[in-house]
């Protein structure tokens, strides 16, 4: 056995990045989306779990492994895989149900970083366990700790961002910044690991392809992130229509006592 040297493209390391920040604007949005909603708040935030977990970590941790070359041959286990993306979704979705509950509460707040950051984390390394290949793993202590703690750090401050920010620039910024902790959390949970190639003739299990896998994942994800966007947006439109609305039949309202008080006689004439 000898170590592995393994190289990033950096073309896929760049789109990992557009892919996580893209789905963290658009989580970002749904949660707008979900706060302006009176009837199905729970659909809304699940959408946004969706395109958080889903779109911002999971895909773009797929993505990131594609960029990782190892030089060798790879596949990936199909029920470990999509079980990774379960995760991230339940854990993303349990947080911003947690925080929705009261979103002025910092223990509710600390409370719910740390579960969907320690998901988070999980979804990261099940992922890489997913992994079929001629070589063992294993992880340098030091960086290990400190993908996690990226991670929990990554998750809380992603939760306050969802709740807490009004505005096209503050949500951008916010999910450029919510873009860059989790492609932190990724590229040094990747730097930790050490791969050590085994002999060439041992049995590698069935699975799928890395670019097959890449390329369904790239495709589904943006595509339901650009669709959950739409539908967002149409819901905030519509809330701002209404709202509108309810604005102008105010001041009509409110006009129209004073209408009613005129004194419309006729002026009589000492």
């Amino acid at each position: 056995m000898h170590p592995i040297e393994p190289s990033y493209n950096l073309f896929l390391v760049a789109l990992s990045f557009f892919v996580s920040v893209f789905g963290s604007y658009t989580g970002i949005l749904l949660v707008k989306a979900a706060k302006s909603s009176t009837t199905n708040r729970a659909a809304w935030i699940m959408a946004a779990a969706t395109a958080l977990g889903g779109g911002a970590i999971w895909t773009m941790h797929f993505i990131g492994m594609l960029a990782y070359d190892m030089g060798m041959p790879v596949n990936y286990d199909p029920l470990i895989t999509f079980a990774s993306l379960a995760i991230a979704v339940v854990v993303v979705g349990l947080g911003l149900f947690f925080v929705g509950g009261n979103q002025t509460s910092i223990a509710r707040l600390l409370v719910a970083g740390v579960i969907t950051g320690l998901g988070v984390a999980s979804m990261h390394y099940s992922g890489m366990y997913a992994m079929n290949m001629a070589a063992s793993m294993s992880y340098d202590a030091p960086l290990f700790t400190i993908s996690i703690v990226i991670a929990l750090v990554a998750a809380t401050a992603a939760l306050w961002l969802a709740f807490n920010l009004e505005g096209n620039v503050k949500m951008l910024l916010a999910a450029v910044v919510m873009g860059i902790a989790v492609c932190g959390m990724h590229y040094v949970g990747m730097a930790a690991m050490n791969m050590e190639a085994m002999d060439h003739s041992a049995h590698i299990e069935e699975g799928i392809k890395p670019l097959t896998l890449g390329l369904f994942i790239f495709c589904f994800s943006m595509l339901l992130l650009v669709l959950c966007l739409i539908v967002g947006m149409a819901q905030l439109s519509r809330k701002m229509y209404e709202t509108m609305e309810a604005e102008d039949d105010a001041e009509e309202q409110g006009y129209a006592p004073q209408f009613g008080k005129l004194d419309l006689s006729t002026p009589k004439h000492s």
